[in-house]
C-alpha cells in the first residue's frame, strides 16, 4: 500500500481527493499538511498545520510515496497577482522540492487547462511556470491534471462563477472543446488518484480530452 502527502486538502479539488483516498484500500496513509484543519477525524489521516511561510520548521516531515499538490487561491482571496503567485506557484514548487530531497518518488498537480509559461494571460502562465519548474525536479513519475472549469462545493461561492458554468452547460459537446466543459471536482480528483497509482515512469500531462476519456473508464 501506498502513503500520501497532501497539500490543498480543504479546497475544491483537494477536499475530493482526500475524501477518495480516505476510502481507497490502496493508500495505507494520508499526511495532510495545511493552514487550516479539515476536520476530519480517520484512522489513517495524520493532518498537520503549518504555516507555508516557515516551510524550513516542517520540510522533514514530507515523506511518503506520493505527493498530490492541490494548493491555490483566486486573485480576489489573495489580493494581487503576486500573492496569487506566492500561494499557487511559491509554495507548491518549495514543498514538491523538499518532498524530492526527502525522497518522494511521484507528483500528482492541479493545473489548468492551457497552462503556458509564455501565455499572455496571468494565470495561466503562472501555472505554466509552475509546470515547468515542477517538472525539472526529476521525480520519477509527475502527472500534471489539467482540467478546464470545475464544478463542486465551494468555500468562497462566486455568483459569476455560476452563471458562467450555467452558460457553459448549454453550449454543445463539440469534440475538440473539450478545455470549455465543465467538469466535477470528484471526478478530477479520481483521474488524480488513477494517475498515482500507475507505474509509468516520465511526465505525463492530462488535458480535458484526456480527462474525460479517462472519467469514461471509470
Amino acid at each position: 500500500m501506498m502513503k500520501a502527502i497532501l497539500i490543498g486538502a480543504t479546497g475544491l479539488v483537494g477536499s475530493e481527493i482526500l475524501k477518495q483516498l480516505l476510502s481507497d484500500t490502496r493508500f495505507s496513509e494520508i499526511h495532510v499538511f495545511t493552514r487550516h484543519s479539515t476536520e476530519i477525524s480517520h484512522p489513517k489521516l495524520r493532518e498537520i498545520i503549518v504555516d507555508f511561510e516557515k516551510l524550513t520548521a516542517w520540510e522533514t516531515q514530507i515523506s511518503g510515496d506520493v505527493l498530490f499538490s492541490a494548493l491555490g487561491t483566486t486573485l480576489k482571496q489573495s489580493g494581487s497577482q503576486q500573492a496569487q503567485y506566492r500561494i499557487d506557484h511559491d509554495y507548491q514548487l518549495q514543498v514538491a522540492t523538499a518532498a524530492k530531497k526527502n525522497g518522494v518518488q511521484k507528483i500528482v498537480l492541479i493545473s489548468s487547462a492551457s497552462a503556458n509559461p509564455d501565455s499572455k494571460i496571468f494565470y495561466l502562465r503562472m501555472k505554466g511556470q509552475l509546470e515547468t519548474h515542477i517538472a525539472a525536479l526529476g521525480f520519477d513519475k509527475t502527472c500534471f491534471i489539467q482540467p478546464g472549469p470545475l464544478e463542486g462545493p465551494r468555500n468562497h461561492p462566486r455568483l459569476t462563477e455560476k452563471i458562467s458554468l450555467a452558460l457553459l452547460h448549454c453550449l454543445p459537446k463539440i469534440p475538440g472543446t473539450e478545455k470549455f466543459w465543465p467538469i466535477k471536482a470528484a471526478d478530477v480528483a479520481h483521474v488524480c488518484i488513477e494517475s498515482a497509482v500507475k507505474e509509468e515512469k516520465g511526465i505525463d500531462r492530462l488535458d480535458p480530452k484526456e480527462i474525460f476519456a479517462q472519467i469514461k473508464k471509470k
